[in-house]
């Protein structure tokens, strides 16, 4: 290798890191929402200058798009992790929880992102496309163990994760969220034959004796 072809291939390697530096950031961002989720802020966790971020992603959308694509690759890839998990619930619990996140970094770029989604009809399709595979590969795994109702379709499971999320506004949801994650994937596993129903709760004893 002559030091042409270094000196050429160098400025490659600084680019990508430099675009998954702004990518990160602009994730961790996002996430955080609110006056914070600004390109300037973005450049300044990333560690670079406001024009090297321009340079990879010239507008806004074009941030947003590939942070929201990064994501849902990510997501992907965590399922192909995760299907070779000794539990199979525990593996789709761990995938809906990294998607409370994924869903946290799309509230916080959600007015931008809603115009990209307009002008790409692609970007919706992908992504639904990515995310329905991923989460219905573990699934399967949970149905084929005897580990979870099989009446439950991926579809219903993302719009479990996506309500949820949207219902909560206030600081602090994502722990909200998480736990009712937990209370829902337990409530959809198959319970063990013979296990006893609760019993209902009897009405309380009136601890006043009544006077004769």
């Amino acid at each position: 290798m002559d030091d042409h072809t270094d000196q050429t291939r160098k400025p490659r390697a600084d680019a990508v890191r430099n675009r998954e530096r702004v990518l990160e950031a602009a994730k961790a961002v996002f996430n955080a929402g609110g006056p914070e989720a600004s390109l300037e802020a973005v450049a300044k966790r990333a560690g670079v200058g406001i024009g090297t971020l321009y340079r990879h992603f010239p507008t806004r959308e074009d941030l947003f798009e590939a942070v929201y694509r990064r994501e849902v690759e990510q997501l992907s890839e965590l399922a192909e992790q995760l299907k070779i998990a000794k539990d199979p619930v525990d593996a789709l619990r761990r995938w809906l929880r990294s998607g409370v996140e994924f869903v946290a970094t799309k509230k916080g770029m959600s007015a931008a992102l809603a115009l990209t989604f307009q002008s790409s009809s692609e970007l919706a399709a992908f992504s639904m496309d990515r995310l329905t595979k991923a989460i219905g590969s573990l699934l399967d795994r949970a149905v084929a163990a005897g580990e979870m109702r099989a009446d439950v379709s991926p579809e219903d499971l993302l719009r479990a994760l996506i309500g949820m999320c949207y219902l909560h506004d206030q600081p602090g949801w994502q722990s909200s969220v998480l736990r009712m994650l937990d209370v829902f994937v337990d409530g959809l596993r198959v319970q063990p034959a013979g296990k006893p129903k609760a019993r209902s709760a009897k009405p309380a004893k009136s601890a006043v004796k009544r006077t004769r």
